[in-house]
């Protein structure tokens, strides 16, 4: 099955990293999902943030729901 097989929406599950147990909607199976954490800032003018990026990769021996992304540590 490829990616552009499926449609509609299946449940995903991100293993290790911050986000670890996450639940999730995907639709289409992406390759990679992005989280992103708030991260505190002193001294910022309005209107500027700096978030963390954590990056999940698709674990393509799953083929059923839940589908598993799991955390890449190297990235990005």
């Amino acid at each position: 099955m490829t990616t552009t097989d499926v449609t509609g929406w299946e449940t995903a599950v991100l293993d290790g990293g911050p986000a670890s147990g996450l639940r999730m909607k995907v639709s289409g199976r992406p390759r990679v999902i992005q989280v992103t954490c708030p991260c505190r800032i002193e001294g910022a003018p309005p209107g500027v943030r700096a978030d963390a990026v954590h990056v999940y990769r698709r674990d393509y021996g799953v083929t059923e729901e839940p589908l598993r992304y799991g955390f890449d540590i190297a990235s990005p």
